[in-house]
Order: C-alpha cells, then structure tokens, then sequence
C-alpha cells in the first residue's frame, strides 16, 4: 500500500453496503480501497488491450512480465 492519509469523506451507505457484496469486503474503508484497486486495474487492462504486440518477441515479452509482475498486483 502506498501513501496513507486519515480523512472524512460522505459516502453513500447503501452503495458502500452493494459494493462490500460484490467486492466480498468488509468495512468502508476496505471496501472503497478495492473499488479503487479495481478501477486502476481495468483501466491498465484497457490500456493493454490496445497496445499492439506485433514487434514484440519471446524474450520481450518475458522481460516485459518479469518488470511488470508486481504491477499486476
């Protein structure tokens, strides 16, 4: 986890509750770091998508995956 910073927020309780069931989170603040985790991560996924591979080879490749593994967290 990165930087933490203690603040007050007004949240919809009802969307927090709906979101604890899909993430399968407990707790607001849980709960609102995965929606944000999840946000980021379809955003990369939608940027991968439409990166163009095509003049990559094997060892690029490994070497790309070995240096972003830990971005896939």
């Amino acid at each position: 986890m990165g930087v933490v910073k203690r603040t007050s927020m007004n949240v919809d309780l009802d969307l927090v509750r709906e979101a604890q069931e899909v993430l399968g989170t407990q707790g607001t603040t849980e709960t609102v770091h995965a929606a944000l985790r999840e946000i980021v991560r379809r955003r990369r996924l939608e940027r991968l998508a439409q990166r163009d591979f095509s003049d990559l080879d094997v060892a690029e490749i490994r070497r790309w995956r070995t240096e972003t593994r830990d971005w896939a967290r």
